[in-house]
């Protein structure tokens, strides 16, 4: 199990680091796992003037999954677009092929009261939010800023989708489904972008080979307002790269707090890279205040789809449960006026929990 960690920036070092205490004590229950660490982001512009180094590059190409912490700050706020740490996250998926993101929205019973809903709106959420990752308005060409004829600056972007690329996403989006409760929402815009009415189509034609999974059909914005008005009406939602990104943030708050929810971006032979799906939260690092729960998230996730091992991706969920059952919290899940634990304090809670499974 050939694992590539890429830190990052921000809190990125510091969640990666309860993972990796994850990471060691499976090792010494006997999993073959082999790790190497590399700079990825702001860290990366630092060590090696780009984003994602050439040698980041190729470890993660040659390791079986990556483990990403987060990236981006304000101090590389003014560096040219190419050389912002965010494009290295972009790069990585485009040279990896990792087209298929999949965020799941689980509520904890525990951290209900966390919740930006009511907890009767809530209560039994479990959604998943499959997301296209690699085309889109952030992949399309051209781009770029221009002058019109009456001298005012312009920017453009292109929404771009290929049948092809539709196809793939929709056929992960009905397996994940047909492994839950077999019904899969796609969400578009088809009433207004000639992009989204080539994916109602094709959706609906590779709906005829999952005669087993309900297909239904909302628009974005509707979708957006679904979410808050009675969230436990979606099993699986399958949408396109810009959507996904807005509602899947959208989602997060639903969960209690973007700091639980883990993410998998993967290609079409099971390789992934694991991250939690919220920033580098620069406003609190070295503080040790951080959740690192999504990050531990992750690591399930990797273990479930890309090590084929749900027997561990098991263990680590119920660690992290028995946690919140037991009243371990951090900062951003407690209640007020509750005590909360730091960052390791939670990553060594978990740890401890796994350590009873034995």
């Amino acid at each position: 199990m050939k694992i590539a960690l890429l830190p990052g920036d921000g809190i990125g070092p510091e969640i990666l680091a309860e993972a990796i205490k994850l990471l060691e004590r499976l090792r010494r229950d006997g999993l073959p796992i082999e790790t190497e660490t590399a700079p990825i982001g702001g860290a990366g512009y630092d060590a090696a003037g780009q984003p994602l180094p050439e040698a980041t590059l190729r470890l993660a190409q040659a390791a079986d999954a990556v483990l990403l912490g987060a990236v981006g700050g304000p101090r590389y706020d003014m560096l040219p677009r190419k050389l912002r740490p965010e494009q290295g996250i972009l790069a990585i998926r485009k040279a990896l092929g990792l087209f298929a993101n999949l965020r799941p929205a689980l509520l904890y019973t525990e951290v209900a009261a966390a919740s930006a809903l009511k907890p009767e709106l809530v209560a039994g959420l479990d959604l998943m939010i499959v997301r296209e990752l690699t085309g889109d308005v952030y992949f399309g060409a051209p781009r770029g800023r221009r002058t019109n004829a009456a001298g005012e600056a312009e920017g453009f972007d292109t929404m771009l989708y290929s049948e092809s690329e539709v196809r793939r996403i929709a056929r992960v989006g009905f397996e994940v489904a047909r492994k839950r409760g077999r019904k899969l929402c796609s969400v578009d815009k088809a009433n207004v972008l000639e992009t989204s009415m080539l994916w109602r189509e094709v959706v609906i034609e590779v709906a005829a080979e999952y005669s087993d999974v309900t297909l239904s059909h909302m628009y974005v914005d509707n979708a957006a307002m679904q979410l808050l008005r009675n969230p436990r009406q979606f099993d699986v939602i399958v949408t396109g790269n810009l959507f996904g990104d807005i509602l899947s943030d959208e989602a997060s708050m639903l969960a209690g707090s973007i700091g639980l929810l883990p993410s998998a971006s993967l290609d079409g032979r099971g390789k992934g890279l694991y991250e939690p799906i919220h920033g580098s939260a620069p406003d609190i690092v070295g503080q040790n205040r951080a959740n690192p729960l999504a990050t531990i998230l992750s690591a399930a996730m990797m273990f479930r789809y890309t090590f084929a091992r749900a027997d561990v991706g098991d263990r680590i969920e119920a660690a992290v449960r028995s946690v919140l059952a037991q009243g371990g919290r951090t900062a951003d899940i407690a209640a007020p006026g509750e005590p909360s634990l730091g960052t390791a304090e939670m990553g060594d809670a978990v740890l401890a929990a796994l350590a009873r499974q034995s």
